[in-house]
């Protein structure tokens, strides 16, 4: 404790009560700490019984920066409850009591122990005793979060075993049928929140802010938290009712199960694990030499979990990182976000947990920065090239309005909004203002697209049009930008003409599509999808046997590649263009099923013409004078026959002979 004591004094954050000093003396021991006037959160839950979704959200984004911050110093709080969050008189918060924190370095706590937490609030792995991390906090956070929501408790018994015993197998009523006021994505972030199992919970503090700011900018929004199943046809289902459905086996009938294997176990286990001890050695020493071979190059394109980089420094803690640079491909957008310091990753596609192929890409947003800046003097430049040029230096874009001023010369910059002085968001749009020739009820319309919808209203008034009808339409582009407009840019029209507008929702352009594939005849196999290298959902079993099915994919964009593998070997690609109705499927390829054979101790030419009649189209032959064996024969081969996952028919293999290219005989094929 003393550690995690002194650590926990270097925490600095407005949300967490300062620990100004610690003291483990032999006779005294204490902890100094900041003096916080305010009451309890529990004593608010109980004097509101139950707290507006609106002020419950601007409490638990604040619970959620105090978490994010001790986490990124390794510190798990462990005991997060109400009665250790205290409410100051301005509506802010801070979390205190980290007394029975600890390094998030996985340490194990039994029930019996006095600093387990409150057991209302503990999540369902420190309530088994098992290993804990800050996704423990974060289930804490949920419980707290239905607390305020629906002023009541979501597991209740009449001890503290009983209540143990739900969070651990009990799923809590969903607070909508409490409080029908609660939105239904704020409900949903609660519960994602409580997930039993660690890995359908939020990651990371940071995850679940970025969720609930989505919330804050669209308190309709609903997200979709789902399972991939195999079911015919492929289909998705809700992630609780999975849980619902799962068999579990009883501890009585594992223990049973258990005894009945011991022993047979106990009589066979040291001949297996001599043999296996062994066949590692002359693994791990063929490994090491075609990893020499081939600079480490062996395994590209095999399946790896992402890491998670949301609330990580961009620049100090992941740029230039051979630990990360080695798996992954970054490619970084830099964007506005006030729930993030500068520099940091806010977001992250695809999300930590998901697989995709070794050098995918990972598409990381980083708060810029600086977030916002003056807004440039360009009033009365003689052109809009000028005006824009000088937006564009200092991070801006630019649009232009014709406007009719006749004190001024025609194409002089009159005006700007925002205007000069003004801070406005780096990446926003400046409206520029330029004088036109006067005319009488004819009016040229600007470019409208690629503007805010705010923006656009106010060109639309200034210019003496009416705004018409504003639809919204699924996009790449930001919420709120303009996407199409009618009439279309630089069409002259009367004043008071109506102005349509399609506005994007933030969302990109989804769908879905059915393809069809050719299984190979080998009976069970695992099927997965991959969509631009990241793997959808778990892998579907199925049964091959040589004939066609159809395999719905799913995603957004225009730009998609779509994979398809059996038994991790990639029998399908196509570009894939969901924008479209139906989605557009071009570029397709089909690759043949083959089985990796082990060649070592054939004649080259022999084990060349076996692969390539197995359906390996990739193989060369390299030679080696020093190595050990009978000339002309394959010592070794790439990919290793052992490590096989992977390969297809168009993977690259080399054999690797003793001797020259002389000592290969055309003659004699097969080495008799």
């Amino acid at each position: 404790m003393r550690n995690e004591s002194k650590a926990i004094a270097v925490l600095s954050h407005s949300n967490i009560v300062k620990v100004y000093d610690v003291s483990f003396g032999d006779r005294l021991q204490y902890i100094v700490m900041e003096y916080v006037e305010g009451i309890t959160l529990k004593e608010y839950i109980e004097q509101q019984k139950i707290i507006p979704w609106k002020e419950t959200l601007h409490f638990v984004i604040q619970i959620l920066r105090a978490l994010q911050h001790a986490h990124d110093k390794g510190i798990v709080h462990r005991d997060i409850k109400p009665q250790n969050i205290i409410l100051l008189q301005n509506g802010n918060i801070k979390v205190t009591d980290f007394g029975i924190a600890r390094f998030s370095r996985g340490e194990t706590r039994s029930m019996t122990e006095s600093a387990i937490g409150s057991v209302h609030y503990i999540s369902p792995e420190q309530a088994r005793g098992e290993l804990t991390d800050d996704k423990a906090d974060i289930y804490s956070v949920g419980i707290v979060l239905y607390e305020m929501l629906t002023g009541t408790l979501p597991f209740q018994g009449d001890s503290a075993v009983s209540v143990a015993l739900m969070q651990v197998n009990d799923e809590p009523k969903r607070p909508h049928e409490i409080n029908p006021e609660i939105p239904v994505g704020l409900e949903q972030i609660t519960l994602r929140a409580m997930q039993k199992n660690t890995r359908d919970r939020y990651q990371s503090a940071a995850e679940m802010l970025l969720d609930l700011e989505e919330f804050k900018r669209n308190p309709l929004i609903k997200f979709d938290y789902t399972y991939f199943v195999d079911e015919e046809p492929t289909k998705y289902v809700d992630s609780f009712q999975t849980r619902q459905t799962r068999a579990v086996l009883s501890e009585e009938d594992e223990n049973e199960a258990d005894s009945a294997q011991s022993q047979n176990v106990k009589n066979r286990v040291l001949p297996i694990v001599a043999g296996v001890v062994f066949s590692l050695v002359i693994a791990a020493v063929i490994f090491i030499v075609i990893q020499l071979a081939n600079n480490g190059t062996i395994f590209s394109g095999k399946k790896i979990e992402v890491m998670n980089f949301v609330g990580k420094n961009y620049l100090l803690e992941i740029k230039d990182k051979p630990e990360y640079t080695e798996l992954y491909n970054f490619e970084v957008v830099y964007q506005s976000n006030s729930a993030f310091e500068p520099g940091t990753v806010f977001e992250q596609d695809p999300v930590s947990g998901q697989k995709i192929t070794k050098g995918g890409t990972i598409k990381l947003s980083v708060v810029n920065e600086s977030t916002s800046r003056q807004v440039p003097n360009v009033v009365g430049f003689a052109t809009f090239a000028e005006a824009e040029f000088m937006l564009n230096e200092q991070g801006f874009n630019a649009i232009k309005v014709a406007v009719e001023d006749p004190s001024v010369t025609i194409g002089t910059v009159v005006r700007t909004s925002p205007e000069p002085g003004d801070s406005a968001a780096v990446g926003s749009t400046v409206t520029v203002y330029v004088s036109t020739e006067v005319q009488t009820d004819k009016v040229i319309v600007p470019k409208l697209t690629d503007s805010s919808l705010e923006a656009a209203k106010e060109i639309i008034n200034y210019l003496g049009l009416s705004l018409g009808e504003i639809r919204e339409e699924n996009s790449s582009l930001a919420a709120g930008i303009v996407i199409s407009q009618d009439p279309a840019e630089n069409s002259e029209v009367t004043k008071n003409t109506k102005v349509n507008l399609v506005v994007s929702t933030g969302s990109p352009v989804s769908g879905s599509v059915d393809i069809i594939i050719n299984l190979p005849n080998i009976g069970r196999a695992n099927l997965e999808i991959c969509v631009n290298d990241v793997f959808v959902g778990n892998p579907l079993t199925v049964y091959a046997s040589g004939q066609t099915r159809a395999v719905t994919v799913s995603g957004s964009g225009s730009n998609n590649i779509v994979s398809i593998f059996i038994d991790d070997q990639k029998i399908y690609e196509a570009h894939v263009d969901f924008t479209t109705s139906p989605p557009e499927v071009t570029n397709e390829i089909t690759y043949n099923y083959v089985t990796y054979i082990d060649v070592t101790g054939m004649e080259a030419l022999a084990a060349k013409k076996r692969l390539n009649d197995a359906g390996f189209v990739n193989v060369s032959l390299s030679f080696s004078e020093d190595a050990p064996g009978n000339k002309g024969t394959v010592y070794m081969q790439s990919p290793l026959y052992a490590s096989s996952s992977g390969v297809n028919s168009q993977t690259p293999i080399t054999l690797y002979v003793v001797g020259s290219q002389e000592d290969v005989s055309k003659d004699n094929p097969f080495g008799f």
